[in-house]
């Protein structure tokens, strides 16, 4: 079996590589300009990304919306020809004005996830821009089509199925997370491959599978070529890279970290995190850490009631103020030893892929 390209639509990657999207600043231009130029998909994240302009505090939306579109211009003239996409969280509070502002840069894709993107399609109506749900089920997958198809005839152009060992936000509860009966991301994908098939075969459109949370190597990515998704996401793996966006003392927590040492963490938000643990989750275990300024980024945050300011913890991380900050982590981020190029990466990636298929 070959090494299949990455199909979507119109689009083709030559490698079957998403690179994850990594917020507060972790994957930027640097980074999703990279992986592009190596034939994957390059994914800036969105969240807070205009962090360190200089009027962030005072025009929070106003900077990120600019750092936004500088972020895809930036991208585009690091790599002209390659696959350039967006991750904007659903919960964010200028989710819209997000969207209309990536779609006006021309980026190819807009991936979405905690949160169901029912408002995406219209929002990206008459462009090229192509739209990927994130989801946790083929439940929500057939959700998502559903309600796609019907109010707006059209279908998802690649769905990311993320399982239970990805980093950062996750679509599972606390309980699920710590149960024996949770959906490993095997069983996760083959069900959401099932329950778009309908979809698929009315349609006559190809949705592409990409399967996310906790693939590691070549040999991940072709256990799950072989079970029928056209692709991976990996987000943890491309911290160990030179071009990652991130502060050099934010990689090294990752080359330092132990696969004890990377945990569950609760967010503001409702939604379980994982996290390598530092002097900031042990205070956090302590109690509740003082909100000194308020963003006003995400929904249902409380400033009066939440643990923590996520976007003051992720800034301080990725700034690398790492104890004092929330590192986001894959569980297989231990495993990183060292910082590669992501050409170094992805050629070993891709000779591992080949060598499984």
């Amino acid at each position: 079996m070959n090494m299949p390209e990455l199909k979507i639509g119109d689009l083709v990657a030559s490698k079957p590589i998403v690179q994850g999207a990594m917020g507060v600043g972790v994957s930027l231009s640097k980074l999703a300009a990279a992986v592009a130029n190596e034939g994957g998909v390059g994914t800036i994240s969105a969240v807070q990304i205009g962090f360190n302009e200089p009027d962030f505090e005072k025009n929070t939306v106003e900077a990120n919306i600019r750092a936004l579109r500088n972020h895809i211009k930036e991208a585009r003239k690091l790599s002209p020809k390659g696959i350039i996409g967006v991750n904007i969280l659903v919960a964010i509070n200028e989710y819209r004005e997000m969207v209309k502002a990536a779609v006006d840069e021309g980026v190819d894709i807009i991936v979405s996830g905690a949160g169901l993107p029912t408002e995406l399609p219209g929002l990206v109506k008459g462009s090229k821009t192509k739209i990927a749900p994130i989801v946790s089920s083929g439940k929500a997958a057939a959700l998502i089509c559903k309600m796609w198809d019907r109010k707006h005839q059209v279908l998802p152009d690649l769905i990311v199925v993320e399982g239970p060992e990805a980093g950062g936000h996750l679509g599972f509860s606390k309980e699920q997370l710590e149960s024996p009966s949770c959906p490993t991301l095997e069983e996760a994908t083959k069900e959401v491959i099932e329950a778009i098939k309908p979809f698929e075969e009315k349609s006559g459109k190809k949705i592409p599978v990409i399967a996310a949370g906790g693939v590691y190597d070549g040999k991940d990515i072709a256990k799950f070529i072989k079970l029928g998704a056209s692709g991976v996401q990996m987000a943890t793996r491309f911290v160990g890279t030179y071009e990652c966006d991130a502060h050099e003392k934010f990689k090294e927590a990752y080359v330092k970290s132990t696969k004890e040492g990377i945990r569950l963490v609760k967010s503001p938000v409702g939604m379980p995190g994982r996290a390598v643990s530092n002097k900031f989750l042990e205070a956090l275990d302590k109690g509740n850490i003082p909100v000194k300024k308020c963003f006003n980024c995400l929904q249902p945050c409380e400033p009066k009631t939440t643990p923590y300011c996520i976007s003051t913890a992720l800034i301080n991380a990725v700034e690398g103020r790492v104890e004092e900050g929330l590192i986001f982590s894959g569980t297989n981020a231990y495993r990183i030893d060292k910082i590669v190029s992501v050409k170094e990466l992805m050629d070993e990636l891709v000779k591992e892929i080949k060598e499984n298929l």
